[in-house]
């Protein structure tokens, strides 16, 4: 059987406006296995971008327990959670969050440079990564040099290099044209099935989830 690489029980999260307070998540149960790709589907105030930056330990639910990777994040130091996100898991933003100054292979490596690696040891890796998501051409480019796409393409590559169990995606087409969404999705469940990365994916469009492998609703 496939293994369990992140368990959420009984989410709950609440947010405090002077002495008002919203629930947002009312006891949350997830599940994700390897190599599955998940697309959590709703509207906007749903509360799919707080669940998810409560799996990727982001955010910190009120009540409720999140094991990823084996480990209860509660019980994980803030250093060992960091490492954590440049080893076994990544996340993919709404926006790009390309540093602008910043060209595009060194915005990739800039995981693995923080992380201390050594350049020959991941060289020949984001070679292979950028050619893979047609950026070889433009590794040398800085952000602002590239279409909306390209951006996008350049911070998926970024969350892949470090080879992760789990990439979570913050409505990855949320910014681009609805072809430059299609040909991201497209890339997405590429990865998912050729690279056996899982993904969990937030979107508010019935269209991108279907290229999922499972759907979880949200109201």
């Amino acid at each position: 059987m496939p293994e369990v690489v992140l368990k959420a029980e009984n989410i709950k999260k609440s947010f405090l406006t002077g002495e008002v307070s919203t629930e947002v998540l009312k006891g949350v149960d997830f599940t994700l296995e390897e190599g599955e790709f998940v697309a959590i589907l709703g509207e906007s105030g749903s509360g799919k971008s707080t669940l998810l930056y409560i799996l990727a330990g982001i955010d910190k639910p009120t009540s409720g327990s999140v094991e990823l990777l084996g480990q209860k994040i509660s019980e994980i130091s803030d250093e060992a959670l960091a490492a954590m996100r440049r080893r076994d898991f990544s996340f993919v933003y709404q926006f790009d969050n390309l540093v602008p100054n910043l060209t595009v292979y060194e915005n990739v490596t800039l995981p693995l440079m923080l992380d201390k690696r050594k350049e020959s040891e991941y060289k020949d890796r984001v070679s292979e990564i950028l050619e893979y998501l047609g950026l070889a051409d433009r590794q040398k480019n800085f952000p602002r040099q590239l279409s909306g796409g390209e951006q996008q393409r350049a911070a998926i590559a970024r969350a892949l290099v470090t080879s992760p169990k789990v990439i979570f995606l913050d409505e990855p087409t949320g910014s681009l044209d609805k072809e430059r969404g299609r040909q991201v999705m497209e890339l997405l469940a590429d990865i998912n099935r050729n690279k056996g990365v899982a993904l969990v994916m937030v979107t508010h469009s019935e269209a991108h989830a279907q290229y999922a492998s499972r759907i979880v609703r949200m109201e």
